[in-house]
């Protein structure tokens, strides 16, 4: 089951992120974290992809360059990126990025590392961080919102993000 939750609870998600939760439920059979237990995460950014260039994201489509996606963190001399980080997908007008993360989300804490570079790119307002709901026995959906929950209801911490959406699949 795809189960989402946006953040701050006190906004309704933008239209771009109820679409892009769509797009999980339109391919919730072939990414479904409890029937599919092993599934890397590469595999549900490829499955995603054509969903997600829909809505006029950009999308990594490998490792090499200019495969990738660059959102830029520093401009240095002649207005080069200086420091870039790398995004899963990026919507440049509802500067939006997304991060779809497997394995690592919770046991390598990933999703901090995605909340950190989302915060340091320039011209992102929301970000869109997809985990699995069950990973080898575990609910890492629910931990990544119990951490998301207890970072808003704190308040001791101001993001520079407008909003964030947690997607569990």
């Amino acid at each position: 089951m795809i189960q989402w939750q946006f953040y701050p609870k006190s906004l309704d998600a933008p239209k771009l992120i109820k679409e892009v939760v769509k797009a999980f439920q339109k391919i919730e059979e072939d990414i479904n974290s409890q029937t599919h237990t092993e599934q890397i995460s590469n595999v549900v950014l490829r499955t995603i992809t054509p969903h997600l260039q829909q809505l006029e994201f950009q999308v990594e489509t490998g490792k090499k360059s200019g495969e990738t996606i660059e959102v830029p963190v520093l401009f240095g001399r002649n207005g080069k990126f200086e420091k870039s980080f790398r995004a899963d997908g990026y919507h440049i007008e509802e500067k939006t990025v997304i991060e779809i993360e497997a394995g690592r989300a919770v046991s390598n804490n990933q999703f901090l590392k995605d909340l950190f570079q989302a915060c340091m790119m320039h011209n992102v307002d929301f970000l869109i961080l997809a985990v699995r709901n069950k990973y080898r026995g575990k609910d890492d959906f629910d931990k990544v919102v119990t951490f998301f929950d207890t970072l808003y209801a704190s308040d001791r911490m101001k993001l520079p993000l407008k909003g964030i959406a947690v997607i569990g699949y």
